[in-house]
């Protein structure tokens, strides 16, 4: 089986966490965000605007030093719309847990694409 790219690979710091010492849930949605974007644009090459993001499961904690990577797929092609599954995989770098990977996270995000006036228009020429 051939490895998996990420769409996007990010290393978060202790600016990202909450009181808890755990990355925001926030900060891990504008990389699930992102992670679609770049997604959607392997499918054609427009703006895109977030529709929806349709569930979130939150499965384990991300720490500061984790080492985060988005996974996307497209699973659906609309006619102004591309839905993308993401699911977030960390790689914990702690002297306990050197490169272990943990699914933390998995998502789906409707995106629409736009014209210079933010009018959906087709995803895929007529």
């Amino acid at each position: 089986m051939p490895e998996r790219i990420p769409a996007i690979k990010v290393l978060l710091l202790p600016k990202d966490t909450n009181a808890l010492g755990t990355i925001f849930g926030g900060v891990i949605l504008s990389h699930i965000d992102l992670a679609s974007a770049v997604e959607a644009r392997k499918v054609a090459p427009h703006r895109y605007v977030t529709a929806a993001i349709r569930e979130v499961v939150f499965h384990a904690p991300v720490f500061v030093g984790d080492l985060v990577n988005f996974y996307t797929e497209t699973r659906r092609v609309g006619r102004t719309s591309v839905t993308v599954g993401i699911e977030v995989v960390v790689e914990r770098w702690s002297a306990d847990h050197r490169g272990e990977k943990v699914m933390v996270t998995v998502a789906e995000v409707v995106l629409v694409a736009i014209d210079g006036e933010g009018r959906p228009i087709p995803v895929q020429p007529s």
